[in-house]
This record gives C-alpha cells, sequence and structure tokens, in this order.
C-alpha cells in the first residue's frame, strides 16, 4: 500500500510517500480501508520528535474509512462498517489497523469527509467546553486560532453552551471566518495587542477561561487575561513548548488555575469516545455545528500541507484523499 512515512524527526521533507506492508489487525484490531485522513497540528508534533515513537512510522492520527478485517476478540464493529477514529497513529496510509474500541461507527448522513474532519478536532471542542472547563452563560472565553481547525469548532461549541467568546486570529480574513463562526469580539493579534484589548473589552476583567493552542508566544500575555481563579487551558504547542512555570507565578496573577489536557486522556474509554461523537455528529445533523473543510488533497501532498499548516497558511479543515 501506499503510506506517508517518517524515518527520522525533522521538517516536512522528512515525510515519505513510499510503499509499505499493509498492517495486520491483532486482537481486538480492526482493519480500515482508509477513504480520507484528517491533518492536525499533532501529527506535526510526531514528526518532530515532540511526540516520540518509534520508526519507521506511519503519521496522522485522524481519519474514516470501511471496515474491511477484524482481529480476534472484536464485537464492536464488522466488516463493512464505515467509521471514524483519531489518536491512533497510522491514517496517511491507504489502510490502518485501529483497537477497535476507538472506532466510531458513521450515521448514514456524515460523510467519511466530514467524519475525518471532526473525530480529531469536534471531540477536542467537546471535551474543552464541557469537561475541561464546563461553560456556563455568563462565561467568557478566549480561544486563541479561533479561525483555524480547532478553533473554528471550538468557538462554536463555546457559543452553543451560552458563553461569550473573544476570538484572536492573524488577518483580517480570518477574523471574518471567526465571526461566521460566533465569536463575539475578534482580535488581529497582529493589529492589536490581545492581552489590551481582553482588558478593554471585559471593563478590565479579564475572562474565566483561556482555550489556547498555541503556546509559547501567547500563554504569558493570556495568563494577564484571566480573571483571578480563572482557568488556563493549554491544549497546543504550535508556536513551541512552553517554558516551565513557577506556581508561584500563578498565585501572584490571581490564584489561576492551569491544566495542559489531551485528547487521549478525555476519550479514555468507549463510552466516552461515543458520548462525545455521538453528541458532535447530532450537532452538525441539527446545523448547530458548520464544518468547514477548507482543502482535500492526495495524500503525495502531505509534505506540503505540513509545510502550510506551520507557516499559519491554512485556515478550516485540510484533508487527504487517501482512496
Amino acid at each position: 500500500m501506499k503510506a506517508v512515512r517518517v524515518h527520522e524527526y525533522g521538517g516536512p521533507e522528512v515525510l515519505r510517500y513510499e510503499e509499505a506492508p499493509v498492517p495486520a489487525p491483532g486482537p481486538g484490531d480492526a482493519l480500515v480501508k482508509v477513504a480520507v485522513s484528517g491533518l492536525n497540528f499533532i501529527d506535526v508534533y510526531y514528526r518532530t520528535g515532540i511526540y516520540k515513537t518509534g520508526f519507521p512510522f506511519t503519521n496522522g492520527l485522524e481519519g474514516a474509512g470501511t471496515v474491511t478485517a477484524v482481529g480476534d476478540g472484536v464485537v464492536d464493529v464488522s466488516v463493512g462498517d464505515r467509521v471514524g477514529w483519531c489518536m491512533v497513529l497510522g491514517s496517511y496510509a491507504e489502510y490502518a489497523a485501529v483497537p477497535a474500541w476507538r472506532l466510531v461507527k458513521l450515521p448514514d448522513a456524515i460523510t467519511f469527509e466530514t467524519a475525518a474532519a471532526v473525530m480529531l478536532q469536534g471531540m477536542t471542542a467537546h471535551y474543552l467546553t464541557h469537561s475541561c472547563f464546563a461553560l456556563r452563560p455568563g462565561h467568557t472565553a478566549l480561544v486563541h486560532a479561533a479561525a483555524g481547525g480547532a478553533g473554528f469548532l471550538l468557538t462554536q461549541a463555546a457559543r452553543r453552551r451560552g458563553a461569550r467568546v473573544i476570538g484572536t486570529v492573524g488577518s483580517e480574513a480570518k477574523a471574518v471566518l471567526a465571526r461566521e463562526a460566533g465569536a463575539n469580539d475578534v482580535i488581529i493579534y497582529t493589529q492589536q495587542d490581545f492581552e489590551v484589548e481582553v482588558k478593554r473589552l471585559t471593563a478590565g476583567e479579564g475572562v474565566d477561561v483561556v482555550y489556547d493552542s498555541v503556546g509559547r508566544t501567547t500563554f504569558e500575555k493570556s495568563l494577564s487575561s484571566l480573571k483571578p481563579r480563572g482557568y488556563m487551558v493549554l491544549f497546543g504547542n504550535s508556536s513551541g513548548p512552553v517554558p516551565p512555570v513557577d506556581p508561584l507565578h500563578l498565585a501572584a496573577k490571581g490564584s489561576l488555575f492551569l491544566t495542559r489536557p489531551g485528547l487521549n486522556r478525555y476519550s479514555a474509554t468507549r463510552e466516552e469516545i461515543l458520548e462525545r461523537m455521538h453528541a458532535v455528529f447530532a450537532w452538525i445533523a441539527a446545523g448547530e455545528l458548520k464544518v468547514r473543510i477548507e482543502q482535500v488533497r492526495p495524500l503525495s501532498e502531505v509534505p506540503q500541507a505540513h509545510e502550510d499548516l506551520e507557516g499559519r497558511k491554512t485556515t478550516g479543515k485540510v484533508l487527504f484523499q487517501v482512496t
């Protein structure tokens, strides 16, 4: 089969589109013929070695396709089922072996493209707004990268919970998308100091929670944008890892809470995965969650897509047509 594999850590050039053996499903696994694979910043973390694994490995942690075989003991899915999944390496390939408990059967109305666009980022938006910091009416949330793949869905989920959303973006064009997602206020961080603007927009109080996927370049100002006892939810580091933090710094900033959640910990059981994805699919079916797919590219263009993602040249979701 064709796959995009990594033999050493590095830039987009280490992503090799090459022949690879079709994986065999082990006990508890299902073999899926991949139709569409999703691009996420976590793929960059694996490619560069921020998140480590053995070599060679097939990159990609999100996809959708059809089950073609099952291993011993599999009862959750059957051959022929249309499924989606995330948080399992190997989706940049024509076939992927996936633990069956992580597979979600797709409703008839959900296409492979839609599923591959929301399995990871849709579930992320759900856990961030429902579990990590459970938003409710009266809360104000600061969402960084509000026009990106995750931010676009997160902004909608936050508004659905009744929160006021202040979004940050890097351009006028992205500001339009953030407002389309429902952001009440949008700050173009290349033109304005977002900390100053947040204080102005909240009459000096600050926000209840910051959802920050950017990391190093936004972290300190994000802390300063919180009201006392506010929550700093750092769920990514697209600009680089955040340096170590002295807990006394959180006290001085206002007795703040800091968490670094990961989707794997908030999708730790099959029941939790199904609960979150059934909710996301229901929002889509009801027209309450808009999925913005910016590009569908061939699998051979994964290196260029990584370069575009890291260069902040993308908005919405980028997908790879596999089969």
